[in-house]
């Protein structure tokens, strides 16, 4: 029995409505993930862990991004790494978390190998390493450590920085004895002597207010381009399908950027950080003559691209990456531009042009 035209071009149309009410109900269900997974690049501190120095932190400890999505009935999770980058990497690639705050060499690695990821905003940008050696070394500079056993967290925005300081002593790693150790383990060898050196953070300043290591060497002293930076990003796939979410949780660390940025807080933020582990003098010392408007930026500037280049570039140089690496579409400022528009941030950080000088 042939069916009606009138009853076919009816069924037709229930079908096409179906679909489309199914295909709105899979887009809700997609703006509105049950999770938020958040990887952080170190490991957290405290029960649940948390860490400090960055607007990624500062979000975290005062929950901004948790308070941003609770209307929505989100978790949010914020999953650290002791392996840091290059474990946040190999949880991206297995889609095991959604963002990651990370430094700008571990992501570089990522993308030279076929990570699809967008890089939302700054987070904890102009930051430098120090060299610290044993109390009565005779270890004065950075030319000082030829042939000598010296601890670098490789895969890290530790590495380049260190590498390029080398370079610019006329040395590489090839004429180290490089030993490399995460934070802890290069603190616990600088403390036992089992190392000459390391190249580290502002974790050296406990142990120097301890007698137990001495800095010899701030890479901040030989200008901004021996500074790392970090970053929030998100995987390509998940923006994709929760855009609504990216820009809640954008604006939630724009927000916590905002917060620490205001030199009214200074005190307040170093006692939040210190819930980390890292003691509020440790931070005072890291930001010793520093504004916290600079360091605390979440913009994406002329200095942050040029930085993310020049760190592709250098890896390449290194033989660290196999093939080029463009940041060319790799920055996604749209969030962050929504953000600044929304909370009525415009002008309110300032931007650096890619020698690391303010712009008008």
């Amino acid at each position: 029995m042939t069916p009606s035209p009138i009853l076919s071009r009816f069924t037709r149309h229930l079908v096409a409505l179906l679909g489309a009410a199914l295909l709105s109900a899979s887009a809700a269900h997609a703006a509105e993930p049950a999770v938020v997974r958040i990887g952080v690049a170190q490991q957290g501190s405290g029960d649940p862990p948390v860490f400090g120095g960055s607007p990624a932190a500062t979000a975290l400890l005062q929950h901004r991004v948790e308070d941003a999505l609770k209307p929505e009935h989100v978790d949010v999770q914020w999953i650290f790494f002791k392996g840091a980058g290059p474990a946040v990497n190999e949880a991206l690639a297995n889609k095991q978390i959604d963002f990651a705050y990370q430094g700008d060499l571990p992501s570089v690695l990522g993308r030279a190998n076929g990570l699809k990821t967008h890089l939302l905003l700054a987070s904890n940008v102009r930051a430098g390493v120090y060299l610290a050696v044993p109390p009565g070394s005779d270890i004065k500079s950075v030319k000082d450590l030829k042939g000598k056993r010296v601890g670098i967290f490789r895969g890290t925005n530790l590495q380049l920085v260190t590498d390029n300081v080398l370079k610019e002593n006329g040395l590489t790693e090839r004429d180290l004895r490089v030993i490399n150790l995460d934070t802890a383990a290069a603190q616990a060898a600088l403390a036992s002597k089992g190392v000459d050196a390391v190249f580290l953070d502002y974790s050296l300043f406990k142990l120097q207010r301890q007698g137990l290591a001495k800095i010899v060497y701030a890479s901040r002293d030989g200008g901004l381009q021996l500074t790392r930076q970090a970053h929030l990003l998100v995987l390509d796939d998940y923006e994709r399908g929760h855009a609504d979410t990216v820009q809640k949780v954008v604006t939630a660390v724009v927000q916590a950027a905002q917060w620490q940025s205001n030199e009214a807080n200074r005190s307040a933020l170093f006692t939040l950080w210190a819930k980390s582990g890292v003691p509020a003098e440790s931070w005072q010392d890291e930001y010793a003559n520093q504004s916290l408007k600079d360091r605390s930026s979440p913009l994406i500037d002329p200095f942050l691209v040029a930085r993310y280049q020049a760190v592709a570039n250098d890896a390449l140089r290194l033989n660290l990456i196999r093939q080029p690496v463009s940041v060319d579409g790799w920055f996604e400022p749209k969030y962050l531009n929504q953000a600044i528009k929304t909370l009525n941030l415009d002008g309110y950080w300032p931007r650096f042009d890619a020698s690391g000088n303010p712009l008008a």
